[in-house]
């Protein structure tokens, strides 16, 4: 799949902020565990907590007056493709960050696919060339030429979990330090390694 058609599918099927969060919210209301197997139903345990999270960051995030002043220099549109997964943990400590940055931007349209229905486009952006790592924010110009890329999690979160991780901590655990870690930064590693992004396309362009 080419970036051209990629286009025609955000076009086609992307969802808005808005309508993810809906999406997500019926079917925690609509779905009985107990139709899941093993996995959907671990994957599903997590999803009262991101709405929650998710909820809460969107409300609460505040822009910062450099990425407000990088925003307003972009003066052509911009789509910015989040592939996720309601059930992500840490897609619901960005996701709602990614969102109210793009909201900041006129020019900037922001539209999500599931990783597992779209598993083309997914593996078009593999982190480390092998694993599925969501989200995966990816921005292109009107044409479909690729910006600039982020994620799955800013480098201080990737480190955190990776040292984490190196020590021998079971996943429960590195997932309370993990989300700890979010919580306590309120989103700027991720608004701050953003706005580099836009920062350094900006540069080669204007």
């Amino acid at each position: 799949m080419n970036n051209t058609e990629i286009l025609q599918q955000i076009n086609k099927t992307g969802l808005t902020y808005e309508a993810f969060m809906k999406s997500a919210a019926e079917r925690l209301e609509t779905t009985d565990p107990e139709t899941l197997d093993a996995t959907e139903k671990d994957y599903f345990s997590y999803l009262p907590i991101n709405i929650q999270r998710s909820n809460r960051i969107f409300r609460t995030f505040k822009l910062s007056e450099e990425i407000k002043e990088t925003l307003s220099r972009i003066d052509s549109p911009q789509i910015w493709l989040v592939i996720t997964e309601d059930w992500c943990g840490d897609s619901a400590q960005s996701l709602p960050v990614i969102a109210r940055i793009s909201d900041a931007s006129d020019n900037v349209t922001m539209r999500i696919l599931q990783r597992d229905t779209y598993p083309t486009i997914m593996d078009r952006y593999l982190t480390n060339g092998t694993s599925r790592s969501i989200p995966i924010l990816v921005a292109y110009n009107a044409d479909g030429e690729e910006l600039f890329k982020w994620g799955p999690r800013p480098d201080e979160g990737a480190n955190l979990f990776k040292e984490l991780k190196q020590e021998g901590m079971d996943k429960i655990e590195i997932n309370e330090k993990l989300h700890l870690w979010y919580g306590r930064n309120r989103g700027k590693a991720i608004s701050t390694e953003i706005n580099g992004l836009l920062e350094a396309f900006l540069s080669r362009t204007q």
